[in-house]
């Protein structure tokens, strides 16, 4: 069943000003745009990430909604797709993003806004670790675009961390995913929207 409904969960300190989420939303308002999209400002706790994500997508339908993440957005992906069921696309997620934020507590900016700054709190830590999905259901559901050359990222992790589930392991690339435009941004929606 294609998807009737989007949701796009940007990375740690990003915002829906990323150039993948600008790059989804303009190609889902050209192409698909009976898809309500939506791609919230996710805030800094993962716990009220996690409500607005449930909140938001409380009324979608489970058999035709849809989420994409892009690294810490790849980990609540997983965590939303575990819950519904759902399709998914993940792009460089974290796995284990209690561990890899740690150290980072205390004061960031955000990517898109250097005038902003929020705090990243200790007890984020312990929310992320409530929010780990376990093994996937539905494993065949999700998709993962993982670049070997992720500089944030182990590559080998993330493959790991999806077995049964369709990947495309890329040569080289980096953490943002540079040529996500022209190199993945079609298999993506293909996945979504099956024919």
């Amino acid at each position: 069943m294609s998807t009737t409904h989007l949701l796009y969960l940007h990375g740690f300190r990003s915002s829906p000003q990323s150039a993948k989420a600008r790059l989804m939303a303009a190609r889902m308002a050209a192409r698909h745009p009976a898809v309500h999209w939506w791609c919230p400002q996710l805030p800094p706790s993962p716990h009220a990430a996690a409500e607005l994500i449930a909140q938001g997508t409380a009324d979608w339908p489970g058999d035709s909604m849809a989420v994409v993440g892009s690294s810490l957005g790849g980990f609540y992906a997983t965590w939303l797709a575990a819950r519904t069921g759902c399709r998914a696309v993940l792009v460089n997620p974290a796995v284990d993003p209690a561990r890899d934020l740690a150290k980072y507590i205390g004061e960031q900016t955000a990517w898109h806004d250097p005038e902003a700054h929020f705090f990243f709190r200790p007890e984020y830590i312990d929310e992320l670790r409530a929010l780990q999905a376990g093994a996937l259901r539905h494993p065949e559901r999700l998709m993962a675009v993982i670049a070997k050359g992720d500089e944030v990222l182990d590559w080998r992790e993330m493959t790991a961390r999806y077995p049964g589930s369709l990947l495309r392991v890329v040569e080289g690339g980096d953490h943002a995913l540079s040529d996500f435009e022209t190199a993945h941004l079609d298999a993506v929606i293909a996945f979504l929207q099956p024919a």
